[in-house]
């Protein structure tokens, strides 16, 4: 009775990944037939396959010349998916150091339309030609708090959304949604307000995980609130810049979708065509508002 009892039970038990014991997962790899969570697997041209048998058959016996699947956006299949995250995370807090170590080096680093006469010379800004602040503001935080929680989101959200899309698409659309957010701060803020942080080009990320897990038809919810719960930060404290939010979440839903959702044939022309498309944009925005501030 208790053998019959015991191999009940473990019939009705839900299958683990056996790269992550602690998430349970109804998809086994196509070639080992090992469960495999949503991070783990790779698209293949029949279901999905670890990222063993992927890497030429670690363990599981297989030819190690074998076709090499891609990720679900047609990505290259790396040994480390958060690689370019830690990078991003390690320049992020680099950055921040620097500015803790000489307090007026965030002043050349803002994203800022046009710094006012006094105390600073006016040919400082955007405006001026200074469009480098374009990029070296995404990587900028003066408070602790400010560059904890982005660094923090960068690694929950960025990580799983790096594995998903391959590195250079997944950099592709953190860059596109940064740039983004900063053209429409400098479009529609006050042109002497500064702003910095990386959270244009994180809520770029949360725009597509959401667009991806639409794509793997997972529960909505848990992405939506924690989407809600900032926007409502980002709309309740004046001294956040709701621009580079909004910017970042738009142009990281469009090229989110085209990641995700781009046809087998000329895949990658669609992804990085509209890629180029809404920078394009972004640039357009930046010469507008520069043709009225000039």
């Amino acid at each position: 009775m208790d053998q019959a009892a015991g191999s009940a039970q473990d019939a009705r038990s839900v299958p683990v990944c056996y790269r992550h014991p602690d998430r349970e997962t109804g998809v086994r790899c196509t070639r080992c037939e090992r469960p495999i969570c949503p991070e783990c697997m790779v698209s293949a041209s029949v279901g999905f396959q670890c990222p063993d048998c992927v890497r030429g058959g670690s363990g599981t016996g297989h030819a190690p010349r074998a076709s090499r699947p891609r990720t679900l956006a047609g990505g290259s299949v790396t040994a480390d998916p958060r690689l370019v995250t830690k990078i991003l995370i390690g320049i992020n807090v680099a950055v921040f150091i620097a500015v803790q170590a000489d307090s007026s080096l965030w002043q050349q680093l803002a994203l800022i339309g046009r710094w006012p006469p006094v105390p600073y010379p006016p040919t400082m800004g955007i405006a001026d030609g200074e469009w480098y602040r374009f990029v070296t503001s995404m990587f900028a935080h003066q408070e602790y708090w400010h560059i904890g929680f982005n660094m923090l989101s960068l690694w929950w959200i960025g990580g799983p959304l790096e594995a998903a899309l391959g590195r250079a698409r997944y950099l592709t659309v953190y860059a596109v949604s940064g740039l983004a957010g900063g053209a429409l701060t400098y479009l529609l803020a006050a042109p002497t307000t500064a702003s910095l942080g990386a959270s244009g080009a994180i809520f770029g990320l949360f725009g597509a995980t959401a667009v991806l897990m639409r794509r793997l038809n997972y529960d909505m919810r848990p992405v939506i609130a924690l989407l809600v719960i900032n926007l409502i930060f980002t709309f309740g404290f004046s001294s956040i810049s709701w621009q580079a939010h909004i910017g970042g979440l738009v142009a990281g839903v469009v090229t989110g979708y085209a990641m995700v959702h781009a046809p087998r044939e000329n895949r990658a022309l669609v992804q990085y065509g509209t890629s180029a498309v809404v920078l394009a944009l972004a640039v357009a925005l930046v010469l507008v508002r520069t043709a009225q501030l000039t």
